[in-house]
């Protein structure tokens, strides 16, 4: 045979050979994926801190400077008196000088409640107080998975999908399966 041609011969093999060896590897050593049969999330009980605030409405009077409340009949029945004074004449004087602090003595106190309440302190505000509440908080999550007609289990920190990538007979996950793997 010639020679040239032999050697192209053995060199397109030889090319082929090794394609088809690699083709091979990436075929062989390609993810394949177990099917996810089950997840079970895994909780923990954590106290969780949380703040609690609810509005509040007051009002306050000021405390009185008449503790018997009395200074505003007292001021207003004289008042009334001397005004009921300056009418009518004779005995009719006295008649309206008493019905003068009467009045004077009603109004007086009607005003002195006026003030009172005008003297009240009002204000709005807000309580807040820390509590303190029991949570379950997921952790990780167990998966049971079936792979080559075998059943397994194994904890991954995250929710898988449908399906974990297996490599080389082994789960594929991000933590090591090494640590996680059970079956």
């Amino acid at each position: 045979m010639n020679r040239p041609l032999l050697a192209g011969v053995l060199l397109v093999t030889g090319a082929a050979a090794a394609i088809g060896a690699v083709g091979g590897y990436v075929v062989a050593s390609s993810p394949e994926y177990a099917q996810v049969v089950y997840v079970q999330p895994v909780t923990k009980a954590v106290a969780v801190k949380q703040q609690e605030c609810r509005d509040l409405r007051a009002s306050k009077t000021k405390p009185a400077k008449d503790k018997h409340r009395i200074a505003g009949v007292v001021i207003g029945g004289m008042v009334g008196g001397v005004i009921g004074r300056q009418f009518g004449g004779g005995s009719g004087k006295t008649l309206a000088t008493v019905a003068g602090a009467a009045g004077g003595a009603v109004a007086g106190n009607q005003i002195r409640n006026k003030v009172q309440e005008e003297n009240a302190l009002k204000a709005n505000g807000r309580k807040c107080r820390v509590v303190r509440r029991i949570e379950q908080q997921i952790v990780a999550y167990d998966v049971s998975y079936r792979f080559d007609r075998r059943l397994g289990t194994v904890r991954m920190e995250h929710a898988p999908g449908e399906r974990i990538p297996v490599r080389d007979g082994k789960l594929v996950l991000p933590q090591g399966p090494e640590k996680q793997e059970k079956g």
